[in-house]
């Protein structure tokens, strides 16, 4: 397991140091992904080479180097000078050569990436787009070469450098979209305060750095701060909201010998805490090693747009090799003519347009999806979408908002509207959750003396001089009263929170509280089950609650009292169950799940590890969103496939052409027209993502 004393100093010294290496030494505890497009992978040693960011800025820069040479190359280029019908005017001394010089440095720097990931590619015995793209610029550069030092032809310098700054445009665009999360367990570590309040020996306190603190150390939590570590109530009591960390809807009440998790966050009361679990064996600790093992297991994603270039590069290799053997072996022409018609095939089977078939298809996508509050992160698990047959929700803050509110209120006398003043009255002075749904509820508020707290009971004062308690079932008990109501029990029975509303010393009503479901929830559930989609609750709320919440939002099945280490071993099993899994929540507790779910989808409102952890985020927190984003991808698919059928296809019919099937015929097609009909298959690819729209 993660040793999460040592990860938080780590975090904290590397914070502190703000130059560029370290900050690329923190990606160490980045999650592993898919091999890069130039044939990298990430270094999880934290080398900025296996950067993803890394290379998104050296392809950028890249691209605009090579982009500014290419504006004199093309100058330059007597091709395009007889196009322009400039072929006189920038004759002078030595141009050729000085095209050569231009040449060799968009070659040799912009090319460097695709020549590397070419070698990498042979390494492997795995040719792809690498093998491709490397081949073409290599051909053109040694053809044009040639020719500028004696062979006799035409240049194509021009095509070598637009096909590098096109190449190098895709690229940076593609890795810019796949660029997963990488700042998981960093979040993770935010959850736990710097700074603990140790009682030492002699019973003074004293703040230390919790990476001080050792086992049996006693430390004193104040009100509303977050526990420093995982350990035993020693002195007083409170209530603890772990809904971050366990899925627990309403705040946890907790008592002498009660255990309190590292990170969760105090309430109301103040209490001493008995260091029981520090570095490796706490519960935090135990969550990143989960989240780590489940982002290092996740399956990784074929490229489609790799696939296509495998068996391109395979058709071009030996479509240019017999070109070359045919035109030498069994005709009378020359070395030149046969190298040029090698050259057209290469040229027409370039794979501009397989190039982007993808990565347009991706920028126009996510585009569309960041403008409708989709943020996608995970390129390949965005594509994958398209597959899903079922999807899980986290109830806490996904299917719920979260927060308490009223759901039913009962009035034994008197009506509804003055037991709501009275009791939020009396609840807006106190700082418990349960409170403050009452308080959020109530029309008016009116002035209270004699506010005063019943610890673990509730809370009492005078609104008007009428002594008005606001108190748990527990109390009632305690003070031998009674009441004979069955809506009441079948509330108790949901899993809601009731409590009841004295008078005077008289019953007046009860008021019943849930965490409220969120008013889109029924919606989304009712559309996914429209398209196919099973939908599942995993929650380590109570069984009672989860079973409500099922039923009024129509869920398929539900899963309750899950704990988060339980939660991916759910998520295996539905996957084993042959159902292609998005797992959807916001919670800490979400984070193992979200990262071993085929799709990690996360509530943009909750916290930031869910959110890094995840591959799509739904930044304004609607579950209709889901139904979008997997609209969106199935219609992106579609492109994608377009594309690519387009950018492979035509040299079905192209690349025998250029061969010169046709010669015999007087039908010829040149270099020039080949590069022409190779950028046409570009555009069009273009235009077709360019047409992807969101319903």
């Amino acid at each position: 397991m993660v040793d999460y004393q040592y990860f938080f100093n780590e975090t904290l010294n590397l914070k502190e140091k703000s130059n560029e290496n370290s900050k690329n030494s923190y990606k160490t505890f980045q999650r592993s992904c898919e091999e890069c497009l130039c044939g990298a992978h990430v270094d999880h040693k934290g080398v900025h080479e296996g950067n993803h960011e890394y290379m998104v800025r050296d392809f950028k820069k890249k691209f605009w180097i090579s982009l500014a040479l290419t504006f004199p190359i093309l100058i330059l280029s007597p091709m395009i000078q007889s196009f322009l019908g400039i072929e006189n005017l920038l004759i002078f001394p030595g141009d050729v050569y000085l095209l050569f010089a231009l040449a060799s440095i968009v070659f040799f720097y912009g090319g460097l990436p695709f020549l590397k990931g070419f070698f990498n590619e042979l390494k492997a015995k795995i040719p792809g787009m690498m093998t491709l793209i490397a081949i073409a610029i290599i051909v053109a550069y040694l053809y044009s070469s040639a020719i500028i030092f004696g062979l006799k032809g035409k240049l194509f310098f021009w095509e070598l450098a637009t096909l590098i700054d096109i190449m190098l445009l895709g690229h940076w665009i593609e890795m810019k979209s796949i660029m997963g999360a990488g700042r998981a367990l960093e979040e993770l570590a935010k959850l736990m305060p710097s700074i603990a309040h140790k009682i030492m020996s002699n019973k003074s306190i004293q703040d230390v750095p919790i990476s001080e603190l050792k086992m049996d150390d006693r430390v004193l939590i104040k009100p509303g701060e977050k526990i420093p570590a995982d350990g035993e109530i020693v002195e007083g009591e409170s209530s603890i909201n772990e809904s971050m960390l366990t899925g627990e809807s309403k705040p946890v009440r907790k008592s002498l010998g009660a255990q309190a998790i590292g990170g969760s966050i105090n309430g109301e009361g103040s209490f001493v805490l008995q260091i029981k679990k520090i570095g490796k064996d706490s519960y935090l600790s135990q969550v990143i090693n989960l989240v780590k093992e489940a982002q290092s297991s996740k399956s990784k994603t074929q490229d489609i747009a790799n696939r296509a270039a495998f068996w391109l590069t395979t058709v071009s290799l030996v479509s240019g090799a017999l070109t070359l053997l045919i035109w030498l072996i069994f005709t009378e022409q020359t070395l030149a003519f046969a190298i040029e018609r090698t050259v057209t095939v290469m040229v027409i089977a370039c794979p501009h347009a397989l190039g982007l078939a993808v990565p347009l298809v991706v920028a126009v996508s996510t585009t569309i999806a960041a403008r409708n509050g989709l943020l996608i992160r995970s390129r390949s698990a965005f594509e994958e979408s398209r597959k899903i047959t079922a999807i899980v929700f986290d109830k806490t803050g996904t299917l719920t908002e979260g927060k308490f509110g009223i759901t039913d209120t009962i009035v034994f006398e008197g009506s509804e509207e003055e037991l709501l003043i009275l009791a939020a009255s009396v609840e807006a002075h106190s700082e418990h959750p349960i409170a403050q749904g009452i308080t959020s509820s109530a029309k008016k508020i009116e002035e209270v003396q004699e506010f005063k707290a019943i610890p673990g009971k509730g809370a009492e004062g005078r609104v008007h001089g009428i002594e008005v308690k606001v108190i748990s079932p527990g109390y009632l008990k305690e003070h031998n009263f009674s009441y004979n109501d069955p809506r009441i029990d079948e509330l108790i029975s949901q899993g809601k929170t009731v409590v009841f509303v004295l008078v005077d010393g008289k019953l007046r009503g009860s008021i019943a509280l849930a965490d409220i479901i969120r008013d889109e929830s029924k919606e989304a559930i009712a559309q996914l089950k429209k398209m196919g989609i099973r939908c599942i609750m995993l929650t380590g709320d109570q069984d009672q609650v989860a079973q409500w919440v099922s039923v009024e939002v129509g869920l398929d099945e539900y899963m309750a009292q899950v704990l988060p280490h339980e939660k991916k071993d759910k998520i295996a099993k539905i996957q084993a169950r042959g159902f292609f899994v998005a797992m959807t929540g916001d919670g800490v507790n979400d984070a193992p799940a979200l990262a071993q779910a085929d799709v990690g989808i996360a509530i943009g409102a909750g916290t930031d590890v869910a959110v890094e952890t995840s591959d799509i985020i739904l930044v304004k927190s609607n579950l209709l969103d889901i139904v979008a984003i997997t609209e969106l991808a199935r219609a992106s698919y579609k492109k994608i496939i377009q594309n690519l059928i387009w950018a492979t296809g035509y040299n079905i019919f192209a690349i025998p052409i250029a061969a010169g099937v046709f010669y015999k015929m007087g039908f010829i097609l040149s270099p020039a027209i080949a590069a022409i009909f190779m950028s046409l298959s570009t555009v069009i690819c273009a235009i077709n993502a360019k047409l992807l729209r969101l319903k």
